[in-house]
């Protein structure tokens, strides 16, 4: 039997396209190693922005030395990058035999046969609720899994490649969902984390809503139901009173506002105003509700006076975390073709700056819990600091901090009581005062 390992780039969504491709491998009479066993790698890449694509190749030119040294026989690459650069790619590495787009994963097991992979194509629709509705194998811990509920954007916002890439928003059917949900339930899953490139325009194509698929997901014996990605002004008043009423959902949001600048959002394409953006945040806290946020700087024309208004505007608002990102120039969008494009040298400073604004906002609010008893899921284990590790409700798995803890013994996807002693900059750190949840 020859084994097959997989290497996911880039967003949940593309870790859950990662896990369906898996999910095929095995069925298709394959093992499932790691690098260095493997007779077949897979790269699922990602192309979002300059570094993700960096990213992308030089994981594709490490695996290719696999093929030089060890015993690996077959190269195949996925995704994103050859979705939007196929032919590119295949005249400059050679060393891979097989592309697939985001289309063509159920392919995969044609491509680890011999196949020379997809066409890459721009049907987006063909076939999508087949592709989206197969098995998984999860690569998370048992109890957290990813819920992808549809794919594609029609946000246009004009910095953002992402809809050449996936094509226009599709929604999968709510049955199909629920079914998906039930399964991971069955399967041990605790916590849902609900992903597409917006989770809130969920339904609007096929005559649903996100609330009315939260009312259904939360009938399922699961514990949580975690909300990423969702657009500014589609978090309305009902939704933020049902996330603060409903103990099923976490008191979490994740809302890439971009930017506090108007006149910077307006050339984003971007259908909020700063003051509106605020507003939305001040009301979230006041339901005792987390945000992460994601912030661009150097957009085109962003002027010391912009990137001033959004440094006062992270300080007044405290988003609970933030990323902070450069602006990436992408060929064929708009935002490409604007002028006054801001200097890499600029981006980076300021990138700089306004990250350690975020960071001491976090450490603020981490600070601020010191003192107070959590709810703390246990994952797993930090040896060099000898402490067990978890998360609290307002922290998703990879992108936020965690919570260190001492206790005599920890069962991974169960629940804790966690006093909290000591925080720093991303981290909190505690010891377990009881154990509340089987």
């Amino acid at each position: 039997m020859k084994n097959v390992a997989a290497i996911s780039l880039g967003c949940d969504k593309n870790r859950v396209d990662t896990e369906r491709m898996l999910y095929r491998i095995a069925r298709g009479g394959y093992g499932i190693s790691d690098i260095a066993d493997a007779d077949i790698i897979i790269v699922n890449t990602c192309a979002f922005i300059e570094s993700a694509r960096q990213e992308s190749i030089d994981t594709i030119l490490s695996c290719a030395e696999y093929k030089k040294r060890g015993r690996c026989e077959r190269l195949i690459v996925t995704g994103c990058l050859p979705q939007k650069y196929k032919s590119e790619l295949e005249k400059e590495l050679p060393e891979v035999d097989a592309f697939l787009g985001v289309n063509d994963y159920d392919g995969i097991t044609d491509a680890i046969e011999g196949g020379r992979g997809g066409a890459c194509g721009l049907d987006f629709a063909e076939n999508f609720d087949a592709r989206e509705n197969c098995g998984r194998l999860l690569t998370t811990y048992p109890h957290v899994a990813y819920l992808k509920i549809a794919d594609g954007c029609d946000n246009k916002c004009t910095f953002c490649a992402i809809p050449s890439i996936r094509g226009r928003y599709r929604s999968r059917k709510l049955a199909d969902v629920v079914e998906e949900a039930e399964s991971l339930a069955v399967d041990g899953v605790k916590e849902l984390i609900l992903v597409a490139q917006d989770v809130t325009r969920y339904g609007e194509d096929i005559g649903e809503s996100l609330l009315s698929l939260l009312n259904e997901l939360i009938k399922l014996p699961i514990e949580k139901v975690r909300l990423l990605y969702c657009y500014p002004e589609r978090v309305t008043d009902e939704l933020i009173d049902f996330i603060a009423a409903e103990d099923k959902m976490s008191k979490y949001v994740d809302i890439p506002v971009q930017h506090y600048s108007d006149g910077i959002l307006k050339l984003m394409n971007r259908r909020t105003t700063g003051a509106q953006v605020e507003t939305l945040i001040n009301g979230l806290h006041a339901k005792q509700i987390a945000v992460r946020t994601t912030l661009m700087v150097g957009f085109p024309s962003e002027t010391d006076a912009d990137f001033d208004a959004l440094c006062q505007f992270v300080k007044r608002a405290k988003p609970e975390y933030a990323g902070v990102f450069a602006y990436s120039k992408e060929a064929g969008t708009a935002a490409a073709r604007l002028k006054e494009q801001v200097s890499k040298r600029i981006k980076r400073e300021r990138a700089d700056a306004l990250g350690a604004i975020c960071t001491e906002v976090t450490r603020e609010f981490n600070a601020s819990q010191v003192g107070r008893t959590l709810e703390v899921i246990y994952e797993d284990i930090d040896y060099d600091k000898n402490l067990f590790v978890g998360r609290a409700d307002f922290q998703a798995p990879d992108v936020d901090g965690r919570v260190y803890f001492k206790a005599a013994h920890a069962d991974v996807g169960k629940y804790y009581e966690v006093k909290i002693i000591d925080s720093d900059d991303y981290d909190l750190y505690g010891e377990v005062t009881d154990e509340f949840t089987e």
